[in-house]
Protein backbone atom coordinates (compact mmCIF):
# COMPACT_ATOMS: atom_id res chain seq x y z
CA UNK A 1 0.00 0.00 0.00
CA UNK A 2 2.87 2.40 0.75
CA UNK A 3 4.62 1.82 -2.54
CA UNK A 4 1.30 2.53 -4.32
CA UNK A 5 0.82 5.64 -2.46
CA UNK A 6 4.44 6.67 -3.16
CA UNK A 7 4.42 5.81 -6.92
CA UNK A 8 0.98 7.29 -7.30
CA UNK A 9 1.70 11.02 -5.58
CA UNK A 10 5.12 11.12 -7.34
CA UNK A 11 3.79 10.64 -10.72
CA UNK A 12 0.69 13.10 -10.13
CA UNK A 13 3.51 15.56 -8.57
CA UNK A 14 6.12 15.01 -11.43
CA UNK A 15 3.41 15.32 -14.19
CA UNK A 16 2.62 18.40 -12.57
CA UNK A 17 5.93 19.51 -12.66
CA UNK A 18 6.09 19.08 -16.54
CA UNK A 19 4.69 22.15 -17.62
CA UNK A 20 7.72 23.70 -16.16
CA UNK A 21 10.18 21.55 -18.40
CA UNK A 22 11.71 23.50 -21.57
CA UNK A 23 12.29 21.77 -24.80
CA UNK A 24 15.42 22.62 -26.74
CA UNK A 25 15.76 25.17 -29.43
CA UNK A 26 13.98 23.11 -32.40
CA UNK A 27 11.54 21.77 -30.51
CA UNK A 28 9.03 22.86 -27.60
CA UNK A 29 8.58 19.31 -27.05
CA UNK A 30 9.93 17.43 -24.25
CA UNK A 31 10.47 14.03 -24.21
CA UNK A 32 9.61 12.82 -20.37
CA UNK A 33 8.47 9.79 -18.45
CA UNK A 34 7.82 9.83 -14.43
CA UNK A 35 10.64 8.51 -12.83
CA UNK A 36 8.67 7.02 -10.24
CA UNK A 37 7.85 4.74 -12.68
CA UNK A 38 11.03 2.82 -12.05
CA UNK A 39 9.24 2.03 -8.45
CA UNK A 40 6.78 0.30 -10.18
CA UNK A 41 8.26 -3.16 -10.17
CA UNK A 42 9.14 -3.26 -5.92
CA UNK A 43 4.85 -2.11 -5.78
CA UNK A 44 3.98 -5.56 -7.84
CA UNK A 45 6.56 -7.75 -5.93
CA UNK A 46 4.63 -6.40 -2.68
CA UNK A 47 1.32 -6.66 -4.20
CA UNK A 48 2.19 -10.50 -4.95
CA UNK A 49 3.28 -11.39 -1.30
CA UNK A 50 0.65 -9.15 0.00
CA UNK A 51 3.77 -7.48 2.07
CA UNK A 52 2.27 -5.23 4.62
CA UNK A 53 4.84 -4.90 7.26
CA UNK A 54 7.55 -2.04 7.53
CA UNK A 55 10.85 -2.75 5.69
CA UNK A 56 13.91 -4.02 7.86
CA UNK A 57 15.45 -0.69 7.56
CA UNK A 58 12.43 1.24 9.37
CA UNK A 59 12.23 -1.53 11.63
CA UNK A 60 16.20 -1.39 12.62
CA UNK A 61 15.58 2.45 12.67
CA UNK A 62 12.95 1.95 15.14
CA UNK A 63 14.40 -0.43 17.24
CA UNK A 64 17.85 1.98 17.35
CA UNK A 65 15.45 5.14 18.54
CA UNK A 66 13.17 2.93 21.19
CA UNK A 67 16.63 1.81 22.87
CA UNK A 68 17.90 5.40 22.75
CA UNK A 69 14.80 6.58 23.79
CA UNK A 70 14.34 3.95 26.98
CA UNK A 71 18.32 3.81 28.05
CA UNK A 72 18.28 3.15 32.28
CA UNK A 73 15.04 1.81 31.97
CA UNK A 74 14.22 -1.73 33.04
CA UNK A 75 12.08 -3.49 29.80
CA UNK A 76 8.66 -3.38 32.25
CA UNK A 77 8.99 -0.09 32.49
CA UNK A 78 7.51 0.84 28.93
CA UNK A 79 5.72 -1.23 26.49
CA UNK A 80 6.42 -0.44 22.41
CA UNK A 81 3.43 -1.13 19.60
CA UNK A 82 4.71 -0.78 16.09
CA UNK A 83 6.53 -0.16 14.12
CA UNK A 84 3.72 -0.02 11.61
CA UNK A 85 2.42 0.96 8.15
CA UNK A 86 -0.50 3.49 8.06
CA UNK A 87 -3.13 1.78 6.18
CA UNK A 88 -3.59 3.28 2.62
CA UNK A 89 -6.87 4.58 3.23
CA UNK A 90 -6.02 6.85 6.35
CA UNK A 91 -3.24 8.57 3.97
CA UNK A 92 -5.94 8.90 1.14
CA UNK A 93 -8.17 11.04 4.00
CA UNK A 94 -5.77 12.95 5.58
CA UNK A 95 -5.00 14.14 1.77
CA UNK A 96 -7.96 14.66 0.56
CA UNK A 97 -10.91 14.73 2.97
CA UNK A 98 -9.69 17.48 5.66
CA UNK A 99 -11.97 20.09 5.39
CA UNK A 100 -10.15 23.40 4.27
CA UNK A 101 -6.66 21.56 4.21
CA UNK A 102 -4.18 23.34 1.13
CA UNK A 103 -1.48 21.18 1.55
CA UNK A 104 -0.53 18.08 3.05
CA UNK A 105 2.57 16.05 4.29
CA UNK A 106 3.10 12.69 4.49
CA UNK A 107 6.33 11.51 4.85
CA UNK A 108 6.35 11.26 8.51
CA UNK A 109 2.65 9.53 8.65
CA UNK A 110 3.67 6.22 6.57
CA UNK A 111 5.51 4.01 9.46
CA UNK A 112 4.84 4.80 13.33
CA UNK A 113 4.89 3.93 16.57
CA UNK A 114 3.80 4.21 19.77
CA UNK A 115 6.16 3.86 22.46
CA UNK A 116 4.08 4.02 26.45
CA UNK A 117 6.14 5.04 29.22
CA UNK A 118 4.47 3.65 32.29
CA UNK A 119 5.75 6.49 34.62
CA UNK A 120 5.55 9.93 34.43
CA UNK A 121 8.78 10.17 35.80
CA UNK A 122 10.86 8.47 33.00
CA UNK A 123 9.07 10.12 31.01
CA UNK A 124 10.47 13.67 32.11
CA UNK A 125 13.63 11.93 31.70
CA UNK A 126 12.89 10.66 28.35
CA UNK A 127 11.50 14.39 27.26
CA UNK A 128 15.00 16.11 29.56
CA UNK A 129 17.19 13.93 27.50
CA UNK A 130 16.17 14.92 24.05
CA UNK A 131 16.05 18.58 24.96
CA UNK A 132 19.46 18.42 26.11
CA UNK A 133 20.85 16.69 23.13
CA UNK A 134 18.45 17.94 20.50
CA UNK A 135 17.18 22.18 21.60
CA UNK A 136 16.56 22.76 17.92
CA UNK A 137 14.06 20.55 17.20
CA UNK A 138 12.11 21.43 20.86
CA UNK A 139 8.41 22.99 19.60
CA UNK A 140 10.43 24.74 16.55
CA UNK A 141 8.67 24.38 12.71
CA UNK A 142 10.76 22.43 10.60
CA UNK A 143 11.54 24.22 7.15
CA UNK A 144 11.00 21.80 4.16
CA UNK A 145 12.60 22.03 0.87
CA UNK A 146 9.03 24.04 -0.68
CA UNK A 147 10.10 27.08 2.07
CA UNK A 148 14.06 27.01 1.82
CA UNK A 149 14.85 25.34 -1.42
CA UNK A 150 15.93 21.87 -1.82
CA UNK A 151 20.03 22.83 -1.71
CA UNK A 152 19.49 25.08 1.80
CA UNK A 153 17.49 22.29 3.41
CA UNK A 154 19.83 19.15 2.28
CA UNK A 155 22.21 21.36 3.62
CA UNK A 156 20.47 21.71 6.55
CA UNK A 157 19.78 17.78 7.54
CA UNK A 158 23.19 17.56 6.87
CA UNK A 159 24.54 19.57 9.92
CA UNK A 160 21.25 18.06 12.02
CA UNK A 161 22.25 15.62 14.90
CA UNK A 162 21.69 12.23 14.67
CA UNK A 163 20.43 9.68 17.36
CA UNK A 164 23.61 8.54 19.00
CA UNK A 165 24.70 5.33 17.08
CA UNK A 166 22.93 5.52 14.54
CA UNK A 167 22.00 7.53 11.45
CA UNK A 168 18.23 8.53 12.34
CA UNK A 169 17.82 12.37 12.61
CA UNK A 170 15.08 13.67 14.25
CA UNK A 171 13.64 16.77 13.07
CA UNK A 172 11.27 17.61 15.53
CA UNK A 173 9.43 17.11 19.10
CA UNK A 174 6.49 18.55 20.76
CA UNK A 175 3.83 17.74 22.83
CA UNK A 176 0.35 16.35 21.28
CA UNK A 177 -2.13 18.93 20.30
CA UNK A 178 -4.45 17.06 22.87
CA UNK A 179 -2.63 18.06 25.73
CA UNK A 180 -3.18 22.04 25.19
CA UNK A 181 -5.84 21.53 28.05
CA UNK A 182 -3.16 19.99 30.28
CA UNK A 183 -0.71 22.57 29.42
CA UNK A 184 -2.56 25.44 29.67
CA UNK A 185 -3.51 24.42 33.41
CA UNK A 186 0.18 25.00 33.99
CA UNK A 187 0.82 20.78 34.11
CA UNK A 188 3.58 19.00 31.78
CA UNK A 189 2.24 16.88 28.57
CA UNK A 190 2.02 13.11 28.80
CA UNK A 191 1.95 12.94 25.05
CA UNK A 192 4.26 13.72 22.84
CA UNK A 193 5.14 13.30 18.73
CA UNK A 194 8.62 12.69 17.77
Amino acid sequence: QQEILSLVMRVYCEDQLMDDLVGDRRTAYVTYVPSAINDANKCKEDLEVQNMEPSGHRKRSFEALVNFLVDGMNEGDYDIQGPVLKPLQSLFNKMFIRRGQTSVSIVGDMTRATLLIKDEENLRGVVSRIEELFPRIYGEQFDGPDKIGVDMFLHQVFKMKKIPGSDIIPYRFKPNSSQKERMGKGEASLYYNF
